[in-house]
């Protein structure tokens, strides 16, 4: 006796279309399959032997429709037995189910609804269903594609997969092989969708998990992550200090599927040498003086969640291999105790160091190394994104107004400023100079007096000319007045210099006079010979 699918079904009408559900009976060796209808199907279109038994087939559909969803399936064949079963089959997973008879009316289909799985028999009349797949991949680059065909060769096989197939069965195939290759492309699927809405989501709105920005470079970087997201690899953040690693991170994690688990960040490069283990790892009362209690490592409580190892490239030799044995073995033993505890969490790491080089030079492990990097995300530094710089300063200035309730704006010359400057220190150096400003501006308008000196340095150094700005319009406005026919001495094209830069600087002379180069006391001296009385009170 052999466990062989009877198809109970209907066909409707037009195009071949055909739905139903699945059953398993036992059949004796020989007999063939049947429809309602009484018809005998051709020998040798059995769908399959199938080592499955009723109550585990139904287990399997209902387990697997809650994660299938409404996913839209088309089945292509000629062959109305196989077409059936390959519906039942797949309507019994939790599919949206069609059929179609041929490519004529499988491309019907294809116009008047969404298909997201289409499976596809390569022996079809009229041509073929390579012709077919070709048409569809070219039309639908994002719909999956498994090929079956009881005339498989390997050369179809890999022209069906070089076109765009993801998978292939060749019949006769069993039950167990038809809802596995199902099962597989439909949670692919799903993957598949999540991470275009959350690259979307990612794109359009700024500040989502603190990550902002539409520059190719940061739209580049969205799009691996979204990747990412969704799997369990270990990922490698690359980027230099202040690009936002541990916000790429928090994306990762809170953007995946187990965001409603702990995501725990740990600094290795602050962790107190004599205390790294402990803290890793945990210990048992007892382990160490001091130690009056057990304490569990964060490895072990990021449970089921993720764990952020930021700065690894500081994490002591010793304590590498520890971390990869860890990480192979998938537990965890406390300091002090005699059996080893299981963890389950995701291991995300970052660093700004070179940790190739580090390894050639023997200061980072090469096994723990390649252990880390299987995927690895590089966070361009903010002068690669220059676009960005104003979306982010504007970003930053919101999240200002929303804690002060003060609104604000930038002057042209400050913004000009800004999108021009280098940022050593990135976007944490920006974040920084927005606050500071905010900080110190008197007025709704930030001005270039109200950033660090840093910037107001760099600003000098560009050259009055290239940041002129209509708010310095007044004072040229005030020189040309003062001259014959235009024309402006240099004295006093030297004297509404240093009178500009004071208004700017709110009357800071000991700013204006680092901004312009010259001593505080060659600062008062100039002001007295142009007669120059604003700020001198102060």
């Amino acid at each position: 006796m052999d466990r062989m699918l009877r198809t109970t079904g209907f066909e409707t009408a037009g195009a071949g279309v055909s739905g139903g559900v699945s059953m398993l009976s036992e059949r004796t060796n020989g007999e063939r399959m049947r429809d309602d209808g009484g018809a005998d199907s051709p020998s040798g279109v059995l769908v399959g032997v199938s080592p499955v038994s009723a109550p585990d087939a139904r287990a399997h559909a209902v387990s697997s429709a809650e994660h299938l969803g409404l996913l839209h399936v088309l089945v292509v064949d000629d062959d109305e037995a196989v077409r059936k079963a390959c519906c039942q089959i797949a309507a019994g997973m939790g599919f949206e189910v069609v059929g179609a008879e041929s490519a004529t009316a499988a491309r019907a289909i294809l116009k008047q609804r969404r298909i997201d799985l289409l499976l596809l028999d390569l022996k079809l009349p009229g041509g073929g269903g390579l012709p077919l797949l070709e048409q569809v991949k070219a039309l639908h680059p994002d719909m999956a594609v498994i090929v079956m065909t009881a005339f498989a060769t390997v050369s179809s096989a890999v022209e069906a997969m070089r076109i765009g197939a993801g998978d292939y069965l060749t019949k006769p195939f069993a039950l167990e092989e038809l809802t596995a290759v199902l099962e597989r492309t439909g949670q692919q699927l799903h993957m598949d969708v999540q991470s275009r809405q959350l690259r979307e989501r990612l794109r359009t709105q700024q500040g989502m998990g603190g990550l902002v920005g539409r520059s190719p470079e940061m739209e580049k970087l969205y799009r691996i992550l979204s990747k990412v997201a969704y799997s369990t690899h270990p990922v490698l953040i690359l980027g230099e200090s202040g690009t936002g690693k541990e916000l790429v991170a928090r994306s990762i994690h809170f953007n995946g599927p187990n965001a409603a688990k702990p995501f725990v960040p740990v600094d290795c490069g602050s962790l107190v040498p004599t205390l790294i283990e402990s803290e890793l790892f945990g210990h048992v009362k007892g382990a160490f003086t001091g130690a009056d209690r057990a304490k569990e490592g964060l490895l072990a409580s990021a449970e089921g969640g993720t764990v952020f190892l930021d700065e690894i490239g500081e994490l002591p030799l010793d304590l590498q291999a520890k971390l990869l044995r860890a990480l192979q073995e998938k537990e965890v033993r406390p300091v002090g105790a005699t059996q080893a505890r299981p963890i389950s969490a995701r291991v995300l790491a970052a660093t700004n160091r070179d940790l190739a080089t580090m390894v050639e030079q023997g200061r980072f492990r090469k096994d723990l190394y390649f252990r880390l990097n299987v995927v690895n995300l590089r966070i361009p530094p903010l002068r690669d994104r220059r676009d960005d710089i104003a979306v982010l300063a504007t970003h930053f200035l919101k999240q200002m107004e929303k804690e002060t309730g003060v609104v604000r704006s930038f002057s042209d010359s400050m913004l000009r400023t800004i999108a021009e400057y280098d940022w050593p220190g990135n976007v944490r150096e920006l974040e920084n100079a927005i606050e500071r400003a905010c900080a110190l501006s008197s007025g709704p308008v930030l001005h270039l007096g109200d950033l660090p000196t840093q910037l107001q340095n760099f600003r000098m150094q560009q050259g009055p000319a290239i940041h002129a700005t209509e708010e310095d319009e007044p004072m040229r406005s005030e020189a040309m007045g003062s001259s014959q026919d235009g024309i402006v001495s240099i004295a006093e094209m030297e004297r509404q210099a240093i009178l500009g830069t004071i208004r700017q600087l709110k009357g800071d002379k000991l700013m204006a006079a680092k901004l312009l180069g010259i001593g505080k006391t060659t600062l008062y001296r100039k002001l007295k010979e142009y007669g120059i009385t604003e700020g001198m009170g102060d």
